[in-house]
């Protein structure tokens, strides 16, 4: 047993939960945590971003490529405010991350010291659990507790906050293994074979899953029960990447900008087992016009999800692999043909939907993506227009191969994030983004180049903030307000100044060779791809209930009287 600082304690604590690779931005509050990680910088790797909330991002990046948690390390007051966007979007995907922040000394705390801030109350909301550290004695096992809870069962943010002289102060410290992480748990044989009536009973199936799959490794199970009961698969955004793309029952993302067939078989099924999986909006459309009589089955290992916008059925209260594994026995093999046809009409008439056009217009600069990406390659998105055509045409095969922000849908999650999947997997990893969105994260290609990291960037520039626009041309008549940017700035010129190589394409085929190029470089790369202003994300669900409609092509959209002449 020795006498250490808190800071010396914490970064021990980490060394223990086997942590290699940390994200942050130092500042006042933190230098004693910086000082005890420079004496094991051999150890746990740093890296600086530009700004915490990219830090944050980075962290979650590396938390969803992997299944570890990610940790990141910021200093008191608006270091400590910069994670609140990451941790949110960590927290509504369910990412495993630790949040470490420095605060002023205990005895400053309420005196409006500089950068004095009660982040404890203010991400309450948006953590599964946050720690005030108020004595250096708690500090090792409040450590090994927060990696424990953000891990257990529905994973998510944990936050400590550790005031300065609790990094200062000394105690005992005697090393400890990590806390176990909770076992995962399975419903009653009661519940289980309550469901398994219940699916035998079904005569058109329907399988809808989500993060749960991925995170719980279970996408091989979800395929098995789908050829057992002859049911069509879909999943939500963030479950994309459990199941192969290729499988020949998946039908793809459903929902507001979804696939056709997808949505189509989730509103015609008698029985929807959902799996791992909320009932968004944005997956579901209006939930109340899903089939009146249809049977909810739902698996989550988070109890509050249950007939939370549904009225469930049956729910069983459990890891979703651990589920499956003990449902299959009890579930009877079926096969449905007429169902199986309705389902094939679904396809076939997506199929008659598809953009047919040559060009640089979203498909085909999709497909040719598509054609570069291996297996394994990571794509990242940030939040628009383009994250849906990812959704919508990338094919992928490997779990946590698509990387997203989904609950919180926050524009300028994706350099960063790509930036935490790439050095927490070694792997190629590909950004698709927008010019809206990467104009709030550009800073981080100096973290890449500093870094070396091989992120290819793909930015479709189709200079407005696209998804908001399109909305706007459906819902509000084609009044552009304040959503054209056509900026000057020439990103290619900005990506060269900040160290990463960069090309402007003009042709299908120019694209074609850069991708060549960029996916071969060692460090980052940029290729900017010019979209028209006013292609959309299509099919598109509106409205609700007797409402809702479907727009699948712009001769469907209704335009309002009064529609602006001019964008503003």
């Amino acid at each position: 047993m020795e006498q250490l600082s808190g800071a010396q304690i914490l970064v021990q604590a980490l060394l223990e939960q086997g942590i290699d690779t940390v994200f942050g931005y130092p500042g006042g509050m933190v230098l004693d945590i910086y000082d005890a990680l420079y004496d094991h910088r051999d150890q746990i790797r740093h890296v600086e971003t530009t700004h915490e909330q990219h830090a944050a991002h980075a962290a979650d990046g590396y938390a969803r490529s992997t299944g570890r948690t990610g940790v990141v390390i910021a200093t008191s007051g608006p270091g400590a405010t910069n994670l609140v966007t990451g941790i949110a979007a960590a927290h509504l995907d369910s990412v495993p991350l630790v949040a470490i922040t420095g605060n002023v000394a205990n005895g400053s705390i309420g005196t409006d010291a500089f950068q004095e801030l009660d982040i404890t109350g203010v991400t309450l909301p948006i953590t599964k659990h946050n720690y005030f550290v108020h004595d250096v004695e708690q500090l090792h096992h409040i450590v090994r507790e927060a990696f424990a809870l953000a891990a257990s069962g529905r994973p998510g943010p944990v936050l400590i906050d550790i005031p300065k002289d609790v990094q200062v102060a000394t105690c005992d410290f005697e090393p400890a293994a990590p806390l176990p992480v909770a076992e995962p748990t399975a419903p009653e044989e009661d519940v289980l074979r309550k469901a398994a009536e219940l699916i035998g009973r079904a005569r058109r199936p329907y399988i809808y899953f989500g993060g749960g799959v991925v995170t719980s490794g279970a996408g091989e199970l979800v395929a098995q029960l789908a050829e057992r009961i002859d049911a069509p698969m879909g999943c939500s955004l963030m479950g994309l990447s459990a199941v192969p793309s290729d499988n020949p029952r998946f039908l793809g993302m459903q929902g507001m900008h979804g696939h056709y067939a997808s949505t189509m078989a989730m509103h015609r099924a008698d029985c929807v087992i959902a799996l791992g999986v909320r009932f968004n909006e944005r997956a579901t459309g209006d939930r109340g016009a899903l089939i009146p009589d249809a049977k909810i089955i739902r698996v989550d290992v988070d109890s509050s999800e249950f007939s939370k916008t549904t009225v469930d059925r049956c729910d069983l209260l459990g890891d979703v692999r651990l589920t499956l594994e003990r449902l299959m026995p009890l579930v009877k093999a079926r096969t449905h043909p007429a169902w199986h046809l309705a389902v094939s009409g679904f396809v076939a008439d997506e199929k008659g939907l598809a953009d047919s056009r040559d060009g640089l217009v979203p498909a085909r600069i999709m497909e040719v993506l598509d054609r570069h990406l291996a297996p394994d390659t990571i794509v990242v998105t940030d939040v628009g227009q383009h994250q849906m055509w990812a959704a919508q045409h990338l094919h992928r095969s490997v779990p946590r191969t698509f990387v997203t922000s989904g609950g919180l849908g926050a524009m300028g999650f994706g350099l960063g994030a790509a930036i935490g999947a790439q050095l927490a997997t070694g792997r190629r990893v590909v950004l698709v983004t927008g010019d809206g969105s990467f104009a709030m994260n550009m800073a981080e290609l100096i973290t890449a180049a500093d870094n070396q990291v091989p992120v290819a960037v793909l930015l479709l520039n189709n200079r407005t903030l696209g998804m908001v626009r399109q909305q706007q041309t459906v819902l509000f008549g084609g009044r552009h307000s304040c959503t054209t940017l056509d900026r000057v700035v020439d990103y290619a010129g900005v990506a060269r100044a900040m160290g990463a190589v960069a090309y402007s394409v003009a042709s299908l085929h120019e694209l074609d060779q850069a991708l060549d190029v960029a996916l071969a470089t060692d460090g980052p790369t940029l290729v900017e791809c010019p979209v028209g202003i006013d292609e959309l994300v299509l099919p598109m669900l509106v409205g609700a209930g007797d409402d809702e409609r479907a727009i699948v092509s712009p001769d469907d959209i209704d335009y309002k009287a009064g529609a602006a002449d001019e964008d503003l």
